[in-house]
């Protein structure tokens, strides 16, 4: 049997942890203001009533002063005490997503690091962090307006069935009519629209990102953003979404909302008109004249009452799709850390009949591949684009979990490996290295924190990056990506070279290391590889085939599967699909363009 599904409230509050009190008192302090805030509504049809009464000798009404001082009393009195039920739903409401973030954080940081290449950051912030602003306004706001609102109503009925049911009922229909509205903007089938508007404010939030980030490639190319195909498609994806759910889902609902809300007053004059002839004959027609009064000044109550229904549901179905996209990061796959984790014996590495197929794809990425890296040997997986080469590389350090066979690791299952322990082992340069917006020594030095300057300097020299930190002004401690300070694609995979150094891991995994690199800066990263891979296990992926020549094994990919394996000599004698990809690689290699004389 299903548990029954809790409330987005409920949810929510589990995220307040210890502040969940002081939410719940801010909701009784709310419906205390909120009583309070109409008692004053009371002292005006008092006075009302003593005027009409001694009409037209004011002087006999002697009680206008006091019920005037009650009035003000009150309404300070509901001001104070609804101040004090915001601060306590503020502060309850600012933990609350304060505690979403850090849980969402802490999700993510032990989900698998392929996850982040299936799910763009821009993404992921938009999910969690705009997700989780969107849950302060329900707490800080709509809960309390909600419960506010509630005492309102009770109040507000029993005030005006005790003076003149009939005026009461009459005022009620403007209340009727436009809940009718307000159920037919929010509830139903348009419920379902909110989530689609969501869901393309997200997909727009990634495309955008991506958009920003390609922004070199569309100036080189002088493209507009038109030629980024999906960022426009998001863009009016979400403006046609956005504007079917406010221009024709909202437009005639609201219209009669704000008509019924605003024009309360004009319900009671059919009411008076069959009130008055009654009482006249009975003779209490000051009476009726006192209580048209009352219901025409608090008329103007249900307006705001109706105002504050309609954004407190309005916050409900917001915080309902936002913790729907909080989900999403909170049902992040999860690394798996066995209860009695084994310890690689050496740095040897073996692939045992690995087979891997990503989320949503249709065929596997690997195939049953097997192959052995002896403990200071270098493996160079090369193929076509596709064939799994960094597939099977971003297995040896778990950003990914096989789904038949196993990578391991000194002999020890990687799945059984403390996650800590394994990353020790293993530092990895990839083609397109980011490094963060900081000084270089703490760039390199997040490899490893507690290195000295000693230490940074030295791998710095090691990765032959001596040439950028004599341009740079303030050198080791020059913040990058300020003041102009800027580095080249072939500098940058330098300073990660130098990050790699200093880690020291006993196995690397290189990436397309070199891949968009001028010719100047290959030979001074080739210079950093030498220093960088002595004595360790290395699993290098290269396009450039001359870069995997020296190569102790060579593995050749394709369609996921290993087809040879060998040295380079050995390759090249079997005459197969390295020997082939080595013929095509020599003819680009050599391949010129020619002048126009050698042409004739």
């Amino acid at each position: 049997m299903k548990g029954k599904k809790r409330s987005s409230t409920a949810v929510l509050l589990e995220y307040a942890g210890n502040y969940r009190g002081l939410t719940y008192l801010g909701l009784l302090l709310s419906a205390a203001a909120m009583v309070l805030g109409m008692l004053p509504y009371i002292c005006i049809w008092l006075v009302v009533r003593d005027l009409v009464m001694v009409a037209p000798d004011w002087t006999k009404a002697v009680h206008i002063a006091r019920y005037g001082w009650m009035a003000f009393t009150f309404a300070v009195l509901g001001i104070l005490v609804y101040f004090l039920s915001l601060m306590c739903t503020h502060l309850a409401a600012f933990r609350t997503a304060a505690n979403i973030r850090k849980k969402g954080m802490e999700r993510l940081m032990n989900a698998p690091l392929g996850f982040f290449d299936m799910n763009a950051s821009g993404l992921l912030r938009n999910r969690l962090d705009g997700a989780a602003a969107d849950t302060e306004t329900l707490l800080a706001h709509n809960l309390a307006d909600i419960v506010g609102t509630a005492a309102m109503f009770v109040t507000t009925l029993v005030l005006m069935l005790v003076f003149d049911w009939r005026m009461g009922a009459a005022c009620l229909c403007a209340c009727v009519i436009s809940i009718a509205a307000l159920f037919s903007m929010m509830g139903g089938k348009n419920a379902a629209l909110m989530l689609e508007y969501q869901t393309a404010q997200d997909v727009m939030s990634k495309a955008g990102t991506e958009y920003v980030r390609g922004i070199p490639v569309v100036k080189v190319f002088q493209q507009t953003v038109y030629s980024f195909k999906a960022f426009e498609r998001a863009i009016n994806d979400y403006s046609a979404k956005a504007e079917r759910y406010q221009g024709v889902i909202c437009r005639v609902p609201q219209s009669i909302n704000l008509t019924a809300t605003e024009g309360a007053f004009i319900f009671l004059v059919p009411a008076v008109l069959l009130i008055a002839p009654g009482a006249l004959a009975a003779g209490n027609f000051l009476e009726a004249v006192t209580d048209f009064a009352f219901y025409a000044v608090f008329s103007s109550v249900i307006s705001t009452a109706l105002a504050r229904i309609m954004f407190a549901a309005s916050g409900m179905m917001l915080a309902r799709t936002a913790l729907a996209r909080i989900d999403q990061v909170m049902n992040a796959p999860q690394l798996k850390i066995s209860d009695h984790p084994e310890t690689p014996a050496d740095n040897s590495i073996d692939f045992n009949d690995v087979t891997f197929t990503y989320a949503g794809s249709d065929y596997p990425a690997l195939q049953h591949v097997s192959f052995h890296a002896a403990p200071g040997e270098t493996i160079a997986l090369v193929g076509p684009s596709g064939g799994g080469k960094t597939t099977a590389a971003s297995l040896i350090p778990r950003f990914w979990d096989t789904d038949e066979g196993s990578v391991k690791v000194g002999g020890a299952d990687v799945r059984n490996i403390d996650p800590h322990v394994l990353m020790d082992r293993i530092a990895f340069v990839f083609q397109n290295n980011h490094l963060f917006k900081t000084t270089v020594l703490d760039n390199v030095r997040a490899a490893r924190p507690q290195a000295t300057l000693e230490e940074v300097y030295t791998a710095l020299k090691a990765a032959q990056c001596e040439d950028i930190l004599e341009k740079l002004p303030d050198d080791i401690h020059t913040v990058i990506g300020t003041k102009g300070t800027w580095l080249s694609g072939g500098e940058q995979q330098r300073i990660a070279l130098a990050a790699a150094i200093l880690k020291d891991a006993p196995i690397i995994v290189l990436d397309e290391a070199t891949a968009f690199a001028d010719p100047e800066n290959e030979v001074l990263i080739q210079k950093a590889f030498r220093k960088l891979t002595e004595g360790k296990t290395v699993v290098m992926i290269a396009h450039r085939l001359s870069t995997v020549v020296s190569a102790d094994r060579i593995i050749v990919l394709d369609s996921g599967m290993v087809v040879e394996e060998g040295t380079h000599a050995q390759l090249l004698e079997k005459g197969g699909k390295y020997a082939g990809m080595w013929a095509d690689y020599r003819e680009a290699v050599n391949w010129r363009i020619q002048s126009s004389k050698e042409v004739q």
